[in-house]
């Protein structure tokens, strides 16, 4: 034993013999990221601005190539064959374009309606392109070949403004949820986010902030003219490398910007700036006239200043951290109401360094957050000068309140942060991580959210079991407008849509299945969200469509959306149609109920799906006319619509479309009156038979008359097409009168002959159709008064007859939610109230009889119905074989070809239209109503020859 204690035994295990004599290393260092991952650590440390991926509030997918040479637009489609959804095809835009020497290595997108975005280079010169119409189509509004070119001006940090509300009486935001669960049903509370800081003084325009690093900040803003133009202050001196600014970010908070900035001297810096917008010295509380020139000025002020690196153990600063003495990540987050909704909490400035995990090191990946809350406190005036100011009777000094930057105490993950991201209207922070997985915290406390499973209490889809697929380690991230999904850039370049699923098994089939309705409860919320700010929900689509083959599940979606939002549908009562048309959010639920039951061109639509797009399209070709021929007060004098040949045409095809699908209507419901498997149902013993027959013969048309929206849409439909008639008739009579009067010479006005025939074609449309449109008119006027009378009558006795029934005005509510819910039901194709049955008996037996007296059945029974598209597999198969589509602007049929003009298809519904355009103000006008598909989908140019983007 003595001998084996004089054996010495080595403590230093760097280096051991193993079994063979060779010297064996003990350390295990952890697995490297991959290298790539170093690599975009390395460039959100050197610079401020390099997110080379970017997601629109349109849809728009915009990405730098690795090279940083060319910028490639895609975008979610619905896939026309099949409908099923997918990243489209990268189309690479020719109007800006990188070299290997000055690549590109940002972009921003902007918050307008026609979404901007800034593409910037590593010198910091900003171009500028807008998408007005489609997704891969940008338009340049601003080059850069005159910035000048210099390091000091490459970007660091840049913020759009936030567009004013378009409702002044409104300035505010909705905040959909939590939702919670009253028995099998969710009950939804909302809050109001006040819809502060500063915006562009002319309605739906933004203005680009850049912060330099030599510190001049840039705002880029268009003019009352629409021409970009530019103004520049200096924020900071630069007089060595140590004031260089590495990192900026910016917020609008209240009236103001503000502006953190991080310097190569470890200087954290917080400034406030005004917008002066009427020039030097003016009050940007102060509305400024619509068509006023603008002259902004620029204020800073200097609020704070500290270090943003701190030394300690927990600041990654000790041994082995000098990687983590680089920011990769500054944010500004700006004062927000809690989640008491009591008290504001102020401002916040946020920053990480990340380092990855090398071969041969023994430290872990990881990330140190740390933030600062931005107080104001009061200062107090020294002793000796209160003093001073008391013996002389001097006025109370007041000095102004000082801002301080609170250090909070710094959260370290495990993990390296590539990304930055907030959602929930500012209350929550989502960050991306290098190996491809998201975390989201709380903005005030910065704990981690939606951790556990919460059936109760819903607020966000990962609570209920839905996540985000595994797809591997990433470099950078962009959320879609909705959080439903992502893009990711992958550590082999290759850009990948991740979106969220349910990995823990099927989610039931009703509302009786809990995880079915808390998924219910948490897409409405999502998809109330995106209505309330118009922003594009075709990933929330893309998400739900595995599920839309469950028997109610558009069913108990679109519902909870009309409850969350409270969208009216009922319009039994209403004899205008202004309302109807201007319902977007009831568009929105049409839209989704049309692209659940799509599964390609060549496929029959769902019951709900056709009744649905019959609808919207209805509502496209009503809105049309009523533009064309009610020209806004404001520009009459500049354009009339109806004095332009290429607006008559497309009149007159919307009024072809109109009575087609008013033809196969009558068709359709004559065909109903005959069968006896309908009729048969006709009874109360079978009544809720009917509608149960109609989805096997995939028959709308009956709904579509009950229903009191769509019985609205095809009124005003009728009204439209009789106006065009009667438009028609009187231009063919000015031009006759025209032609009989004698010719002077120099008095007689040339008549325009293009024009002349476009009328005389409208004519002959809307003189020649099988069915009468007053006719029709009758028919659903005398079904709507019946309804009413039917609701009268058996509403209150129902309503009195349930439990505890109510009184005065509380019976009146009650009648009217009772009513209301019918009409949800009617709208989502499921069965009619049994009180309707005498209604329905009524139409079928009599009403129908009567105006099937004034059609001729001959020419009914031999009408071509193509153009309206409501055709079987068969002949569906047989279109497109041939090569025929729909224009859904101009309402005819066309062909592709190579010669001819380009087509836009909506990557939604897969509808499509000719890519027109036209140098003629009352076209143009019109036209512009077309900016949307029908469905509310956007626009995809397609190449020529391409049927599918």
């Amino acid at each position: 034993m003595s001998l084996m204690l004089d054996t010495s035994m080595p403590v230093d295990l760097s280096n051991v013999d193993d079994l063979f004599g060779e010297d064996v290393g003990l350390s295990l260092p952890v697995p490297a990221e991959a290298k790539t991952s170093q690599q975009r650590l390395d460039d959100l440390r050197s610079r401020g601005c390099c997110q080379s991926v970017a997601w629109s509030r349109s849809g728009t997918v915009a990405t730098i190539t690795p090279d940083g040479q060319t910028l490639q637009l895609r975008f979610l489609r619905c896939h026309p064959d099949t409908g099923a959804w997918d990243l489209g095809e990268p189309t690479t835009c020719e109007l800006i374009k990188g070299t290997p020497v000055v690549p590109l290595v940002h972009l921003e997108w902007g918050a307008t309606s026609s979404p901007e975005l800034a593409v910037i280079d590593a010198i910091g010169r900003v171009a500028l392109v807008s998408f007005p119409i489609c997704l891969n189509h940008p338009f340049l509004t601003r080059k850069w070949e005159a910035d000048t070119v210099d390091d000091l001006h490459a970007i660091v940090g840049c913020h759009w403004l936030a567009v004013a509300p378009p409702n002044p009486q409104k300035p505010y935001h909705i905040m959909y949820g939590p939702a919670k669960k009253q028995g099998h049903n969710y009950h939804y509370e909302s809050s109001f986010v006040q819809a502060s800081g500063p915006s562009h003084p002319h309605a739906s325009k933004s203005a680009l902030f850049c912060v330099t690093v030599g510190g001049i900040l840039k705002m880029y803003w268009p003019q009352n003219n629409n021409k970009m133009e530019e103004t520049t202050i200096e924020l900071e001196s630069v007089d060595s490398s140590d004031d260089l600014v590495t990192h900026a970010a910016l917020a609008s908070d209240k009236k103001f910007l503000l502006i953190a900035m991080a310097t190569s001297s470890l200087r954290l810096k917080l400034l406030k700036l005004e917008i002066q917008w009427a020039g030097p010295g003016s009050s940007s509380d102060k509305a400024m006239p619509p068509n006023a020139r603008l002259n902004p000025a620029l204020v800073e002020t200097h609020l704070a200043s500290t270090s943003w690196l701190h030394g300690g153990s927990n600041d990654g600063t000790g041994d082995g951290g000098m990687s983590m003495s680089e920011l990769s990540h500054l944010q500004m987050l700006p004062s927000l109401l809690d989640n008491t909704g009591k008290s504001v909490a102020p401002p916040m400035i946020v920053t990480v360094r990340s380092r990855v995990a090398t071969n041969g090191s023994y430290h872990t990946s990881e990330s140190i957050i740390d933030r600062w809350e931005v107080v104001s406190q009061p200062q107090k005036l020294p002793p000796a000068f209160e003093q001073l100011a008391s013996r002389k009777n001097m006025a109370p000094i007041e000095l102004p309140n000082a801002t301080k930057l609170h250090k909070q105490d710094p959260i370290v993950i495990n993990k390296v942060v590539i990304g930055f991201h907030v959602t929930h209207l500012g209350k929550v922070v989502v960050l991306s991580m290098s190996d491809g997985s998201v975390e989201y915290r709380d903005r005030f406390t910065f704990e981690e959210l939606y951790l556990a499973e919460s059936l109760d209490r819903v607020a966000n889809l990962r609570q209920v079991g839905w996540d985000f697929a595994n797809l591997g380690p990433c470099d950078q991230v962009a959320f879609s407008p909705t959080h439903c999904s992502m893009i990711q850039l992958g550590d082999d370049g290759q850009v990948r849509w991740n979106k969220l699923h349910h990995p823990l098994g099927d989610i039931g089939d009703s509302m009786h299945d809990a995880h079915y309705a808390a998924s219910i409860a948490g897409l409405a919320m999502t998809g109330a969200s995106s209505l309330w700010s118009s922003s594009n929900y075709d990933d929330i689509l893309a998400i739900v469509q595995p599920y839309s083959g469950k028997k109610r599940f558009t069913q108990d979606w679109v519902s909870e959306l009309i409850r969350i939002q409270k969208i009216q549908v009922d319009y039994s009562e209403e004899m205008h149609h202004d309302s109807l048309m201007r319902n977007a959010p009831l568009q929105a639920c049409l839209s989704i109920m049309a692209s659940l039951g799509f599964k390609g061109e060549t496929q029959r639509r769902s019951f709900q799906s056709k009744f649905a797009w019959l609808d919207l399209n209805i509502r496209n070709v009503v809105i049309l006319i009523t533009l064309a021929s009610n020209t806004p007060m404001t520009v009459r004098d500049k354009m009339s619509p109806l004095d332009e040949h290429e607006v008559v045409d497309a009149l007159t095809g919307c009024a072809k479309w109109s009575l087609d699908l008013l033809s196969w209507l009558a068709d359709s419901l004559f065909e109903l009156m005959k069968d006896e498997n309908f009729t048969q149902r006709l009874c109360p013993q079978r009544f809720g038979e009917m509608t149960t027959y109609l989805h096997e013969r995939n028959d709308v048309s009956l709904h579509l008359l009950l229903c009191s929206s769509s019985r609205s849409f095809l009124s005003a439909a009728c009204r439209r097409v009789a106006h065009l008639e009667a438009l028609s008739n009187k231009a063919i009579e000015f031009y006759r009168r025209q032609s009989a009067v004698p010719e002077q010479a120099g008095s007689a006005k040339v008549a325009n002959p293009q024009l002349r025939q476009a009328y005389e074609r409208m004519q002959q449309v809307t003189t020649s159709s099988i069915v009468g449109v007053a006719d029709f008119e009758k028919l659903l006027n005398v079904l709507g008064s019946d309804i009413r009378q039917a609701y009268q009558q058996f509403l209150p006795t129902m309503v009195k007859s349930s439990g505890n029934g109510p009184q005065g005005k509380q019976l009146d509510v009650a009648i009217k939610t009772t009513q209301m819910q019918f009409e949800i039901g009617m709208l989502l194709a499921i069965s009619p109230p049994p009180p309707f049955l005498p209604v329905i008996k009524k139409l079928v037996g009599k009403d129908l009889a009567e105006f099937r007296g004034r059609v001729d059945p001959a020419k009914l029974f031999f009408a071509n119905h193509d153009l309206v598209g409501v055709e079987d597999r068969r002949q569906l198969a047989a279109r497109k074989a041939r090569g025929v589509y729909v224009d859904v602007f101009k309402r005819v049929e066309l062909r592709q070809s190579t010669t001819g003009l380009r087509w836009r298809r909506c990557t939604r519904c897969a509808a499509v239209m000719e890519d027109v355009l036209s140098n003629r103000p009352g076209f143009t006008f019109v036209l512009g109503q077309q900016r949307k598909c029908s469905c509310g989908g956007y626009w995809a140019l397609l190449p020529k020859g391409v049927l599918v983007p």
